[in-house]
């Protein structure tokens, strides 16, 4: 049991790690990992196509960040690149999981590398969801801080990258809502 005490207490840090963007954008009480996670998982949840694996995409949604419990949340700004990001939360998933038993080991590190390397339509779903959620999150500090646009290149960032019907209805509503209130700011210019 030692052991799933450490993993849960390794796991638990993902509470207190904000997501870097929102840090380095100077979003006052930034969400954490967790925060995140937990909302992608609940995206997964309400997800009405029957064509998907809804448990396999809530589990994806709960496993793909878990590493950054260890390595943190590395940000397209850390100028880091994609193969060192990929060691660095590979290695972390391997000294994770090694601490579980041989079943939940297999199953945990087999989700994470099926998310990174995109390998199923869940897992290229979960990954929609991430960037979906982001912008969501985008969003709504916008509207808490009353800076409509003030977090646009969260959203050129995901420009185009969307295709499942679902989730391009829901960026259609953000983008919707969002346009509304920065043509409803002061001179119709979105906050810098």
């Amino acid at each position: 049991m030692g052991s799933l005490f450490q993993f849960l207490r390794l796991v638990g840090q993902l509470k207190r790690v904000p997501r870097t963007g929102w840090v380095y954008r100077n979003v006052a009480n930034p969400e954490s990992v967790s925060d995140h996670m937990y909302r992608m998982a609940v995206m997964a949840l309400v997800s009405e196509d029957k064509t998907l694996n809804k448990d396999r995409c809530i589990r994806l949604a709960l496993v793909h960040d878990m590493a950054e419990c260890i390595v943190g949340d590395i940000a397209p700004a850390d100028n880091i690149t994609k193969e060192e990001k990929h060691r660095r939360e590979e290695d972390a998933m391997k000294r994770l999981t090694q601490l579980l038993s041989e079943d939940l080991k297999k199953e945990i590190y087999e989700l994470w590398e099926e998310y990174e390397y995109q390998s199923s339509a869940e897992a290229r779903f979960v990954k929609e969801l991430d960037q979906c959620e982001m912008i969501l999150q985008a969003f709504e500090y916008e509207d808490l801080e009353k800076k409509p646009g003030r977090l646009q290149d969260f959203y050129d960032s995901t420009a185009g990258k969307f295709n499942h019907p679902e989730i391009v209805q829901l960026v259609s509503s953000i983008n919707t809502e969002r346009n509304t209130k920065i043509a409803d700011a002061p001179n119709g210019d979105p906050a810098s």
